[in-house]
């Protein structure tokens, strides 16, 4: 008992230190996709908060961190922006209409993603393969690895323009110093977080040391933000008022819904799936999908710009030891703490502290294996680890990953295509005899036609599925075909060793395959492959 007390507690400090550390990450990360989307900072920040409360609380994966993402923002803009042009047209121009239909829209996508995980849909990311996970890790790493690249920028009349000279060399200094720490630290202890005592150490020498560096604050400053510095989020009642509820509005916002919707589970459940591979647990995947679902719903209402699972806190939170629930609560309430009470501290914080822990989450996401082996597997499966990688830098995560599902269940569909056979013999009596090998689907239909030979058979054909399955509507619709071809050449066919529910859609299908199925089963080969079935 002493034992699993000092386990708990253990725990415990490993969760609040590394929600702490989480925290930190969150609020830049938050801003700069506010900023993206076109929105106030505040309404990235309280995205972050609602949505990270609530997916730790109720979530299918303890130690996953969720928030405002920047593939959600991209979409977001555009809706933003044809929103206000929607409101402008109105009958009474109503200013800033895009951020009202933002909310609606961040409450529709909820409801999706809860019908999702309701419906049960999670349970489909397991047939999302490998090589689509590789270049899911892979994309998403080089594009974390880009969006770090404009924090090495300064603006100057309003134009972002490259650092240059000692304030290039200064902030490389403290990205350098923060990875070595993060580095080295692990190696001397693993009692405190490192990534936390990166952006400590980093912090103390540029605010005592007195260096002119970019912070969380000019960071803000610069995007045309006020600061962090705010309230609770309030209940937005204009969405009653201002939002008219009918078609032209649910026609407006569902296709942005749709997307984000879809978006946003896909990346939440595919960063499920990799935190599984790291912790060597199982999460849930339905209850995820309800989870966001309700989080969107909720940060909707009160004014959040919505989000999803984050890969790269995700990943700060496993790697500094946070692995229940507590972790993400902890990093929710303290970036809420930040907001209401501690604003000018975290505002002191240098960028290129943050940058560094981010450059050492690419780092750690990016699969170097994928050059040990890019040339040991299947081409297939090469393409598709580039492919989804290229996807996803260049588009979206959403359309790179159902690239890469599709191309891969092409793949799949084409080499089992290629697998069925038909083996001929004859009995005693002049019949000859058909045993197929392999699975009969859409794919390898045209194959299982050329098998035979209508014209040339004999009176009498016996075709045996002993070693072959009847997979879809295809099949079956195959074999009927194959039936009528030997009926009308006036020759009698007889089918053997079907399987239960191919013989009762054929029966429904037909009355006459009564007199054609030969339900007189003597291989016990038979009931080995349908007692198998059964259990699959």
């Amino acid at each position: 008992m002493v034992e699993f007390f000092k386990k708990k507690v253990a725990n415990s400090k490993d969760d609040i230190l590394s929600g702490l550390t989480v925290s930190l990450a969150l609020v830049p990360e938050a801003v700069a996709f506010a900023f993206v989307a076109g929105v106030d900072p505040l309404v990235g920040l309280y995205a972050a908060f609602m949505i990270g409360l609530i997916t730790s609380v109720f979530g299918g994966r303890p130690g996953m961190i969720s928030g405002a993402t920047g593939a959600l923002a991209v979409v977001m803009v555009s809706l933003v922006k044809d929103g206000n042009q929607m409101g402008l047209e109105m009958i009474e121009p109503i200013q800033n209409m895009g951020l009202n239909y933002l909310f609606a829209t961040v409450v529709l996508a909820g409801v999706l993603q809860f019908l999702a995980g309701v419906f049960k849909f999670g349970k489909f990311v397991r047939l999302i393969p490998h090589p689509v996970m590789m270049g899911f890790v892979n994309g998403l790493a080089i594009v974390i690895f880009m969006s770090q690249l404009g924090m090495f920028t300064q603006k100057i009349d309003g134009e972002s323009v490259w650092l240059i000279g000692s304030a290039l060399y200064t902030m490389l200094g403290l990205v350098i110093l923060t990875m070595g720490i993060m580095y080295l630290l692990p190696k001397i202890t693993t009692k405190v977080p490192a990534a936390l005592a990166a952006i400590l150490t980093v912090s103390a020498i540029a605010i005592f040391g007195g260096l002119d560096v970019s912070t969380v604050g000019s960071f803000i400053r610069d995007g045309g933000g006020a600061g962090l510095k705010g309230g609770l989020p309030t209940f937005q009642t204009q969405l009653f008022t201002m939002v008219p509820l009918n078609f032209e509005t649910i026609k407006f916002i569902l296709p942005y819904a749709s997307i984000i919707a879809a978006i946003g589970l896909i990346e939440s459940l595919m960063t499920l799936n990799l935190l599984d591979e790291i912790t060597e647990t199982r999460g849930n995947g339905n209850r995820e999908c309800m989870a966001q679902g309700a989080a969107n719903i909720v940060t909707g209402f009160f004014g959040g710009m919505g989000g999803c699972a984050m890969i790269g806190q995700s990943l700060i939170n496993v790697k500094s030891g946070g692995r229940g629930r507590l972790s993400g609560i902890v990093a929710a309430l303290t970036l809420l703490a930040f907001i209401l009470f501690a604003s000018p501290l975290i505002e002191q914080v240098p960028i290129a502290a943050l940058v560094g822990v981010m450059f050492m989450v690419v780092i750690g996401t990016f699969a170097w294996a994928t050059f040990g082996i890019i040339n040991k597997i299947p081409r297939t499966d090469a393409f598709v680890i580039i492919l989804v990688t290229g996807l996803t830098v260049i588009f979206d995560l959403a359309i790179a990953v159902l690239a890469g599902v599709i191309v891969s269940a092409l793949v799949f569909a084409w080499q089992d295509a290629k697998r069925i056979r038909a083996r001929k013999s004859f009995k005693d009596d002049g019949t000859k005899v058909y045993e197929i090998w392999g699975p009969l689907f859409f794919g390898s239909i045209t194959t299982f036609n050329s098998k035979f030979d209508v014209h040339e058979d004999p009176l009498n054909i016996e075709i045996d599925f002993i070693e072959s399955r009847v997979a879809d509507h295809s099949g079956i619709e195959a074999i009927n075909n194959l039936v009528d071809k030997y009926e009308n050449a006036g020759k009698s066919i007889k089918l053997k060793h079907l399987s239960d529910d191919c013989i009762t859609l054929l029966q429904r299908a037909d009355s006459r395959f009564n007199a054609i199925i030969i339900r007189d089963i003597d291989d016990p080969r038979y009931y080995v492959v349908t007692d198998k079935m059964k259990i699959e």
